[in-house]
């Protein structure tokens, strides 16, 4: 598939190297020669140097024959025009990062709208929106929704000493009777799609799925039950520290922010009047122990700066805070940053680049039970889906017992209406389904390459 993406930026450049790792034939345009070198000698991209809203730039770049522009450059107007423009062109679906909390809903349906995008992204209230959810269960690592939240998966760390250790997954079942799958596994640098036989062991990261009625259950089973955050302090006035105090405040929890630039702490003051606007540096160990550091129950760090959030998050986790989340976009700094022994890390520039591969795999479908939800989980070697079934689908109908599935590939779900089945080996696929798959090193467009080839 062809992809123009315009802006190369950290958030273009994560989004570019993921729709080249899809196979894409991606085209990337920014304005800095500099910048274009850099790319071109390190990702297999055709490159232009040149202003994204300027005609000959786009024909340059080939964008008539574009399936999919993808405009991620700091300024959401120009996003919006680069995508106008491209529309205008020829491109068949456009794609605009569009970040600014002025835009809300209502304004951001009619902008769709007039300017023809195919869709909007905005990585700082999709980060919101995951610091969120977990932090109203703070036990888990992660939480990802499927089906509009009928399925959830969650994502949890066995500690040292934990009580399953050394428990076989049919053990598991028989111990805690609630209705779960254990999907994924990690163990070290290895993944695992396990089965009924695998061994869980100390240190384990385990990906489990099963409604959020049943989670609850399993985890107060596991005496891993948390009460949701009553208060958090937030450290940097970000655009994602907007979004989610704004969701914090509304749920009733107590909102402290902390930053060094006095204007965007009077902003937030003035935009947040039930929040605790502090002006200070959040690099300042006296400072959080002044405003309470060790009596909140969450600290989230969302400063502009990676090591900075890390650093902090250490900080926070010695004075016992009960759940720690740092804000971290460069891969490398979070995989240490986990070795240190932070769990539970947030990347804006990964939730978009996730956002943009399902985009690009649904349009890339020819049998029609196209991906709905596409997210990488445990450093992005197992992919968790949701398909669409059509009527199309060759295993349609057929016990799950009976269909011969690639290895490495589980049925994690069937949503079918309102109601979430985890499957077993008697459950059948039906068109009109909702399918949630789990695949480790497998890439799959459509729900039929689950399938061996007959």
């Amino acid at each position: 598939m062809k992809i123009i993406v315009v802006g190369c930026g950290k958030g273009g450049t994560s989004v570019l190297a993921s729709l080249v790792g899809e196979g894409n034939d991606v085209v990337a345009i920014d304005n800095s020669q500099s910048v274009i070198d850099e790319i071109g000698n390190i990702y297999d991209v055709m490159c232009v140097c040149g202003n994204g809203t300027d005609c000959e730039t786009l024909e340059e770049a080939g964008v008539a024959k574009a399936e999919l522009f993808v405009a991620i450059t700091g300024s959401d107007e120009f996003n919006m025009l680069s995508c106008f423009m491209a529309e205008r062109m020829g491109a068949k679906h456009t794609i605009a990062r569009i970040r600014n909390p002025e835009y809300n809903d209502k304004s951001l349906g009619f902008i769709r709208q007039q300017l023809g995008l195919t869709v909007s992204v905005n990585p700082e209230w999709m980060a919101a929106k995951e610091i969120f959810n977990v932090l109203k269960l703070p036990a888990v690592l992660s939480i990802e929704r499927f089906s509009r939240g009928n399925l959830e998966m969650i994502s949890l760390k066995l500690k040292n000493e934990s009580i399953l250790d050394g428990l076989t997954l049919i053990d598991l079942r028989r111990q805690y009777k609630a209705n779960y799958l254990v999907c994924a596994v990690q163990r070290g640098n290895e993944v695992y799609v396990p089965d009924g036989n695998f061994v869980l062991k100390s240190g384990d990261k385990i990906g489990l799925t099963a409604s959020t009625g049943e989670l609850q259950k399993l985890l107060k089973m596991l005496n891993l039950s948390q009460k949701a955050a009553k208060s958090a302090m937030i450290l940097g006035a970000s655009r994602t520290s907007y979004y989610l105090a704004k969701r914090l405040i509304s749920s009733g929890t107590q909102v402290k922010i902390i930053d060094k630039d006095r204007a965007r702490c009077r902003e937030f003051a003035d935009q947040l009047p039930e929040a605790v606007v502090i002006c200070g540096d959040c690099a300042e160990q006296e400072l959080l122990l002044e405003e309470g550091i060790n009596t909140v129950d969450s600290v989230v760090a969302l400063t502009g700066s990676d090591e900075l959030n890390i650093l902090i998050s250490i900080f926070a986790q010695t004075k016992n805070v009960k759940k720690v989340i740092a804000k971290v976009n460069r891969a490398e700094l979070a995989e240490m940053a986990e070795n240190l022994g932070l769990e539970t890390i947030i990347s804006p520039k990964k939730i978009t680049s996730d956002v943009l591969a399902r985009y690009a795999r649904a349009l890339q479908n020819t049998e029609g039970s196209s991906v709905e939800t596409l997210y990488k989980l445990m450093d992005g070697s197992i992919e968790a889906l949701e398909f669409n079934v059509s009527p199309d689908f060759k295993g349609a109908n057929i016990p799950l017992k009976d269909l011969s599935i690639k290895p490495n590939i589980l049925i994690a779900g069937i949503i079918r209406g309102r109601k979430a089945t985890l499957p077993t080996g008697a459950d059948i696929i039906m068109p009109g389904d909702r399918v949630v798959v789990i695949a480790a090193n497998h890439k799959l467009m459509d729900l039929s390459d689950i399938l061996l080839e007959a």
